[in-house]
């Protein structure tokens, strides 16, 4: 149990800083991460890292099912 919490402690931490390296790639109009990467690292247990790093990044998304469900 110790081991799946500390597993979704840092992928959480390394899925929120992804968004916002994102953002900061995207303001400086260089090679963004995928959106296929930053949903995988959702998908993978990162979706609370996922949810606060997109509204605190402000990303805009294409899959509007992936924000709703932030809301």
């Amino acid at each position: 149990m110790r081991y799946i919490m500390w597993y979704l402690l840092a992928i959480n931490i390394v899925t929120f800083f992804l968004y916002g390296i994102d953002k900061q790639k995207a303001r400086k109009k260089r090679w963004r991460i995928p959106e296929a990467t930053l949903l995988s690292m959702a998908a993978l247990g990162g979706s609370v890292g996922a949810c606060v790093g997109s509204k605190y990044s402000d990303i805009r998304l294409r899959s509007r099912n992936f924000i709703l469900e932030c809301l």
